[in-house]
């Protein structure tokens, strides 16, 4: 993975990425234990589902991001004492096929970021990433134009309870893949 000690090494820097005790694990049933392991440290997929947007919705035309490549996995670094993810780590190779529903236009989109996400309890949440990620934005919910952006580099996105999203660029590139399919 090629920005796995990147990121590493960057959210370690930014004081991102900090340690904590983890509690012990009790002797549970087959698949409590397996849900407990998966809560505490370790590494599991997390697939990305494919999925269709309207004419207008982030492109002017209906498209359609399906991944060909997901090997993306995430590893939970805290929870909430009710079990849920305070922060969570996700990185992995991910490339997505978008098309353009109404020419047939096709892209790819490297999207292999690594992302550091914290979990508020008010339902929104931050992302301190770096590397690539495809974001989709709608009219009037966020800093950016609606459209789906690749967002390269090193940046925020802070998430409202709503999914308005805002870009916080340390360094990088934004660039709207329906423009690619147009």
């Amino acid at each position: 993975m090629r920005w796995t000690k990147r990121a590493a090494l960057s959210l370690a820097a930014a004081g991102l990425v900090t340690t904590g005790s983890v509690a012990p694990v009790l002797p549970a049933a087959p698949a409590v234990a397996a849900d407990q392991e998966r809560r505490q440290g370790g590494w599991v997929p997390a697939p990305q589902e494919a999925f269709e947007m309207p004419a207008g919705a982030r492109c002017d035309f209906a498209v359609r991001v399906q991944p060909v490549v997901d090997e993306v996995r995430k590893l939970v670094l805290a929870v909430y004492p009710d079990g849920s993810p305070r922060r969570e780590i996700y990185t992995g190779a991910l490339i997505n096929e978008v098309t353009n529903l109404e020419t047939g236009a096709r892209s790819t989109a490297d999207a292999s970021g690594t992302s550091l996400v914290e979990y508020a309890t008010d339902g929104s949440m931050t992302w301190y990433v770096t590397g690539p990620v495809l974001l989709g934005f709608r009219e009037n919910a966020g800093s950016l134009p609606r459209g789906l952006w690749l967002v390269d580099g090193q940046f925020k996105v802070e998430f409202s309870p709503t999914y308005d999203k805002t870009i916080t660029m340390l360094h990088g590139s934004t660039h709207d893949v329906c423009t690619d399919v147009d």
